[in-house]
């Protein structure tokens, strides 16, 4: 199948996403042979000790998110998902990101019991380290799985989340930066030379952009709610290498004004960069319903931008996708917008 230039791929409709990324699915399983027959499309990744972190009542980052996906994802449709537990990250992988100060900050501060306020957005329980290392094993557990070909795709339910922290802090509900670690370890692990990471939650992944400002050899791509927490992301933050692509939107806007700026922004950047991975930051707190977020996005809004970035990764780098769950905090909405999404990876 060859690549459509840029102008198709700009006018492409929801309902022909759907047909080529099925047929580009198809072509992707031809190239891989028998073994890819036999492969799991899509490996769902968690841990039950993800749900021991516990910043309290009232905190919009509650055990009560995981479990409305676990049920979600325990419906007949899903069956055919292969399933493993999350491994704990590395010390390694965590360094290849995080300064050595941050790391230790950390670990001395997680309570033995209680709670522990970092600041007024990270609030650290007696289980977050140990759910905090689940998430990023997690991430770096999904990158070995479609690297080696044991599964054409990822998904990884964990909290907390990553993209806001930063090399060196934590902010806005996440101590550790799972979406560069996974980037980072699939660099060093794996020998991957171009990295896409795209994300679609709500608030901007300023962690993300941060870490990998000055990195040519990865392209960082977000839509988001502006102005909004965390007040970075504007279309001018371009990156070093012109390797950062935001396309911020507006309170109220919906699907239609995501999927312009889907076609107008990222996705054409993303089809010339041909990563060797795409990574997502699969946010879902721009759910219409959301208590966090301003934006209107309804579960086909999430169907429907899996399906786009699956054709891309079918043709550019043999269908490799890692998504890795940041918000989204209706826990009713957001295990529709996870089974819509979850769905698409694994055409269930």
């Amino acid at each position: 199948m060859s690549a459509p230039t840029s102008r198709e791929f700009v006018c492409s409709e929801p309902g022909e996403i759907t047909r080529r990324a099925a047929l580009a699915g198809t072509a992707a399983l031809v190239a891989f042979g028998a073994h890819a027959a036999a492969t799991p499309a899509t490996l769902f990744i968690s841990h039950p000790a993800t749900l021991d972190h516990d910043p309290g009542p009232g905190w919009p980052d509650s055990p009560e998110r995981l479990r409305a996906i676990f049920s979600a994802l325990s419906a007949p449709r899903f069956a055919t998902l292969a399933r493993s537990e999350a491994p704990a990250a590395s010390r390694e992988a965590l360094l290849r990101v995080h300064s050595p100060s941050h790391l230790a900050r950390i670990e001395q501060a997680a309570p033995k019991e209680g709670r522990n306020p970092l600041g007024a957005d990270v609030i650290m329980s007696a289980g977050t380290l140990k759910a905090a290392l689940r998430a990023a094993g997690g991430a770096t557990a999904a990158v070995d799985a479609v690297m080696r070909g044991d599964a054409r795709n990822a998904f990884v339910a964990s909290r907390p989340p990553g993209h806001h922290a930063r090399e060196g802090g934590a902010m806005g509900f996440c101590f550790f930066n799972n979406a560069a670690i996974a980037a980072r370890h699939a660099i060093a692990a794996h020998g991957a030379e171009r990295i896409a990471i795209v994300d679609f939650d709500v608030h901007h992944g300023n962690g993300v952009q941060e870490i990998f400002w000055n990195e040519q050899n990865t392209l960082y791509c977000s839509t988001h709610q502006a102005p909004h927490y965390p007040g970075t992301g504007a279309a001018s933050e371009t990156g070093a290498h012109d390797n950062i692509v935001n396309a911020p939107l507006r309170k109220g806007d919906g699907g239609e004004a995501f999927r312009d700026a889907l076609k107008a922004r990222i996705l054409p950047r993303l089809d010339a960069f041909a990563p060797n991975i795409l990574i997502i930051c699969a946010g879902f707190d721009a759910h219409l319903h959301d208590p966090l977020g301003g934006l209107r996005f309804v579960e086909d809004d999430y169907r429907d931008v899996t399906l786009r970035l699956m054709e891309i990764a079918a043709r550019r780098c043999k269908g490799r996708i890692v998504s890795l769950l940041e918000g989204g905090y209706r826990p009713e909405d957001l295990a529709a917008c996870v089974a819509a999404h979850v769905g698409a990876l694994a055409d269930a």
